[in-house]
C-alpha cells in the first residue's frame, strides 16, 4: 500500500481518523430493524422486507458477533435483469467504531455494484483482513477498496477484524438471499 509520503504514525493516526468519521457519521443507517424484531417473534426467526423497487428482490442479513455484542441487520435489494446490481443497500445495528465505520464504507464501496463486483469487493476485503497488518500487495486491490484500506490497522488484532467483518457478513448472506429468490 501507498504510504503517502508519511511515517507509520501519521499514517495510522489518518485511518484512524477516517474510521471514527465514518463510525459518527455512517452512511446507509436506517432505523428498521427493531421493528423487525417484533414481527420476527411471530414469524419463528424469518424476517422479510418488500423490496422497494418492483424490479428488486430482496435479502436481509441479521449478523451477531458473540465477543463484543455487536450486531446489524443488512438489507439489500438486488435488480432482476443481468448483470445483477446492487439496487439498495441499508443496515441497521450497534457496535463499536470498527464495525459502524465497516459497514459505511462498505456500503459506499458496493452500493450500484452488481453482484459479481461487490463479491470480489469481498473477497479482498477478506484478504486484507487476513493479512495481520502487513496489506495487501497488489495495488490495484488497493485502489478496489478505496477507504476500505483503512481496516489494514484493524486487521493486526484478531478481536477486531471480526468487528470490521462483520457487516461485510451480512452482504454476502443478504446477497445470497436475494439471488435466491429471484426467478431464473
Amino acid at each position: 500500500m501507498s504510504d503517502f509520503g508519511m511515517s507509520d504514525d501519521e499514517l495510522e493516526q489518518m485511518y484512524q481518523e477516517v474510521i471514527l468519521d465514518a463510525a459518527r457519521n455512517p452512511h446507509g443507517k436506517e432505523s428498521f430493524a427493531q421493528d423487525l424484531v417484533d414481527e420476527a417473534s411471530s414469524a419463528a426467526g424469518e424476517t422479510t422486507l418488500r423490496a422497494s423497487h418492483e424490479y428488486c428482490t430482496s435479502g436481509e442479513s441479521h449478523q451477531f458477533n458473540p465477543t463484543c455484542g455487536d450486531e446489524v441487520t443488512v438489507h439489500v435489494e438486488v435488480g432482476d435483469k443481468d448483470p445483477r446490481r446492487i439496487e439498495r443497500l441499508i443496515w441497521d445495528g450497534q457496535g463499536c467504531s470498527i464495525s459502524q465505520a465497516s459497514l459505511s464504507v462498505m456500503t459506499d464501496l458496493v452500493s450500484g455494484k452488481t453482484v459479481d463486483e461487490a463479491m470480489r469487493l469481498f473477497a479482498i476485503f477478506h484478504r486484507l483482513m487476513q493479512s495481520r497488518g502487513a496489506g495487501l500487495d497488489n495495488e490495484a486491490d488497493d485502489e478496489a477498496l478505496g477507504d476500505a484500506v483503512v481496516f489494514q490497522g484493524a486487521s493486526k488484532y484478531p478481536m477486531r477484524i471480526k468487528c470490521a467483518l462483520l457487516g461485510w457478513e451480512g452482504l454476502k448472506d443478504s446477497l445470497a438471499k436475494a439471488l435466491a429468490t429471484q426467478p431464473q
